[in-house]
């Protein structure tokens, strides 16, 4: 089975995050330097990249895109 490159988990939390929703969705997956990105925090180099087999790549990709939304900021009621 192929795998492709989905995206980059920046922190373990999001890590988790996804290696929970890839389980839940049956979606196979394989972590790039998973242990060694949660050793050396902060080291951009060292971040845990995510890929996903080749045939699933579009069902992920629009499952992950959700993940990184951007955050609207709620004006407070007057």
């Amino acid at each position: 089975m192929p795998m492709r490159y989905l995206t980059t988990a920046h922190d373990i939390g999001e890590l988790a995050i996804i290696k929970s929703l890839c389980e839940a969705n049956g979606i196979s997956s394989l972590f790039l330097d998973e242990h060694v990105s949660s050793l050396y925090p902060g080291v951009l180099e060292l971040r845990c990249q995510v890929m996903v087999d080749e045939s699933e790549w579009e069902r992920a990709d629009t499952l992950f895109s959700r993940l990184r939304l951007p955050i609207r900021e709620v004006a407070s009621p007057s």
